[in-house]
């Protein structure tokens, strides 16, 4: 329907998502009264309190929501440098994106979700004479190493872009004449300090303030003066402050969007786009002395990714999941490239934070890496789902640091799914074995608490999940599934149909009960889908919806919306008992 011009809003209960002031873009219409909205693809928005994601338009002197016609979705990683072996960073953001991926296709939506390797820069060069390899040999070695790791952790890319890669290189080439063409790059000299280890120029101020030491490594900065051609980036603080502010969506969390416009506000300086002294890189066009600067290099993959793959109609990307210690290129330089080029800006650029390690930062002196062997010792335990599950919910989603320890994985494991998915399961289950020989019985509408509690935890849970996927709220997500379940056994534990089962006459009302019980665990499964795939399809399978698992595979597309209606279990079918869909844990003793 229409919205009324006001001055005054109202956020939902327990949203962190960003409301839209429509008056940055639009001065006449104020702000949209008890509506919550995150910014995408440019002027349009996607209204996340309502069943229906909804877009607003101007339509005359009013602003109206219509539904979002928007079948696509674009996420990305960065794409990772090759001068280490994959280990939790580089998994946790990929697995995350698969997280969000594999909602948006069970949604229906036709997603293109991209990783990689970055391959260029001096340190490959370096590593590679070290162990008496070509930069090619090194870097292709590397690069098999993540796509094997990915592939074993079943992640659903839909493509693995390489910088080395001619399908790469030749529209790098391109994009950057492109700038040059603009007037906004010009040669210049570089006289300052170099951070070897992240490969990135460092500023004066920030050198400064970090004791003319590498923020990232601790390692003592290079002064360096060279030929370099520059990026007029100054040019473009004004527009970038103005579409921050204008987007609370484009960068999040909040506080990554505070500390980027706290630093664009005290100015920004041109930056350097290539490299005089840095042989393994793309040459710069029209002067081969000089290669790309390996940053510039990476950003641009975003984009010569979907080219390659003829779906530059992707474009913008929706999200662009990073780690907080590339926000800058990300947040700051990328952009204002974009609109060097004309080209329209990504949707959310979403920073997490770091992990931790038993309560310690990571490092080598003490040994304590998340390692791929650690990993998949946890795989190997727990099982690949487990692994996603506490990822997800317990990971660095958001402005704090988030801890790796293993008492918390066992914890988390035995509480959320040894006890709650996997008992709900089989209480469910096996007393439909029991009571109504493994067939779903009918529901006779018995007016019990119980059940009102399982159907508002239902509607909680179904309404609020496109809203939180597309805020990038997992954890929200999660939590909100997972009460499915736990309301699941609470409606157990009120109702007792394993007491009222004694007595034939009761068998009605036992049937109602364990209908909604199973129904609303078909939609609790439905929606932790994402999260843990491989045991969810079990359970499909035993509450006879084999057929979910067949839409969605091979990344094939779900019809979500439809999925998760209420009574789509049909009374008869057949329901399997099996086994424990997570096996309890037990710590070794000391």
């Amino acid at each position: 329907g229409w919205v009324e011009r006001s001055e005054t809003h109202q956020l939902g209960r327990g949203s962190t998502t960003f409301v839209v002031g429509f008056a940055a873009l639009y001065p006449p219409y104020g702000r949209v009264p008890a509506a919550k909205f995150t910014a995408s693809r440019g002027t349009r928005f996607r209204h996340s309190l309502t069943r229906t994601a909804t877009a607003p338009e101007i339509v005359g002197d009013s602003l109206q929501l219509s539904p979002m016609t928007d079948k696509s979705f674009y996420i990305t990683t960065p794409i990772y440098y090759v001068n280490a072996r994959p280990h939790i960073g580089h998994i946790y953001t990929t697995m995350i994106a698969d997280v969000i991926a594999r909602y948006h296709r069970l949604a229906g939506r036709d997603v293109f979700f991209l990783t990689g390797t970055d391959e260029h820069g001096k340190k490959v060069a370096d590593a590679a004479r070290e162990q008496g390899q070509t930069p090619q040999q090194y870097v292709d070695a590397i690069a098999a190493e993540f796509q094997q790791t990915f592939d074993r952790l079943g992640m659903t890319h839909d493509d693995f872009i390489r910088t080395t890669q001619q399908r790469h290189e030749s529209r790098l080439a391109v994009y950057v004449q492109a700038l040059k063409d603009t007037g906004d790059v010009y040669l210049g000299e570089y006289e300052g300090w170099y951070d070897e280890g992240q490969e990135e120029y460092v500023t004066e101020t920030n050198a400064r303030a970090s004791d003319y030491k590498s923020a990232v490594s601790g390692r003592p900065l290079t002064r360096v003066k060279e030929k370099n051609y520059f990026f007029a980036l100054s040019k473009y603080q004004d527009r970038l402050i103005a579409y921050i502010e204008a987007h609370p969506a484009f960068i999040a969390p909040e506080a990554r969007r505070n500390e980027v416009l706290a630093r664009v506000r005290a100015g920004l300086n041109d930056v350097a786009i290539t490299r005089s002294t840095e042989p393994w890189g793309v040459p710069m066009p029209g002067d081969p002395e000089h290669s790309i600067y390996v940053w510039i290099d990476a950003l641009f993959n975003y984009l010569t990714a979907i080219e390659a793959n003829d779906r530059a109609d992707l474009w913008p990307a929706d999200v662009h999941l990073i780690g907080k210690e590339i926000l800058w290129f990300h947040a700051v330089i990328w952009p204002a490239m974009l609109m060097a080029l004309d080209k329209p800006l990504f949707r959310t650029l979403y920073a997490h934070s770091f992990w931790i390690a038993e309560g310690q930062k990571m490092s080598k002196s003490l040994g304590n890496f998340i390692d791929l062997e650690k990993l998949d010792g946890y795989v190997e335990t727990f099982g690949l789902d487990a692994l996603r599950y506490y990822l997800t919910t317990h990971g660095p989603m958001g402005a704090t640091d988030a801890d790796f320890a293993e008492a918390k994985f066992i914890d988390v494991y035995n509480s959320d799914l040894a006890n709650t998915v996997g008992n709900c399961a089989n209480r469910v289950t096996n007393m439909i074995g029991r009571y109504f020989e493994g067939r779903v019985p009918a529901n006779a509408g018995h007016g019990l608490e119980g059940v009102a509690l399982v159907r508002r935890a239902v509607g909680a849970a179904v309404e609020e999940a496109d809203g939180d996927m597309w805020a990038l709220e997992l954890s929200g997500y999660c939590e909100r599934a997972m009460g499915v379940v736990r309301a699941i056994d609470r409606c157990i534990e009120i109702e007792e149909p394993f007491k009222l089962a004694k007595d034939p006459a009761n068998k009605e009302q036992v049937g109602t009960i364990l209908y909604n019980c199973a129904e609303a665990l078909r939609i609790a499964s439905l929606l932790l889908w994402p999260v843990m795939p491989e045991r969810m399809e079990e359970l499909w399978r035993r509450l006879g919806c084999g057929r979910y698992a067949e839409a969605v595979t091979n990344k094939g597309r779900g019809d979500l919306a439809a999925w998760v209606k209420w009574g789509r279990l049909e009374p008869g079918t057949a329901i399997e008992k099996g086994a424990a869909l997570f096996p309890r844990h037990e710590a070794a003793k000391s």
